[in-house]
Parts: C-alpha cells; structure tokens; sequence
C-alpha cells in the first residue's frame, strides 16, 4: 500500500468512524463524511473528532448493555 494511497473518512448510523479507500463502494450502512487524504490524515481527523468510542447507542443508555 502506498503512502499517496487516497482514503475517505466514513461512519456508520453508531457514530462509528472508519478510513475507506476511495474508488471503492462504500459498505451498506456507512456514508462519507467529506474528509479525504492519505491513510494518515484521515487517522488524525479521526482522532480529532471521534471522543467516544462506544457506540451512540450504548452511549444512549448509559454505558450499559442490554
């Protein structure tokens, strides 16, 4: 795989976010959020925007399974 490889940010209905490579359908389920880039700037995008990593909604009922 190659540093200059392109990648989108993606997540999922959980709020759960994902790099994807661009040129590929993106899996049922997921959407793109806008941000593209190598593999490394989407991680740190990630990084930046995904403070949660429970799901939303385990996060809804407060951490607890059901």
């Amino acid at each position: 795989m190659s540093d200059e490889q392109r990648f989108s940010v993606v997540v999922n209905g959980a709020e759960q976010y994902s790099v994807w490579p661009d040129g590929r359908t993106i899996p049922g389920g997921w959407r793109a959020t806008g941000v593209r880039g190598t593999r490394g700037e989407c991680l740190s995008h990630i990084d930046e925007v995904w403070a949660a990593l429970r799901p939303s909604g385990l996060r809804a009922r407060g951490g607890k399974a059901a």
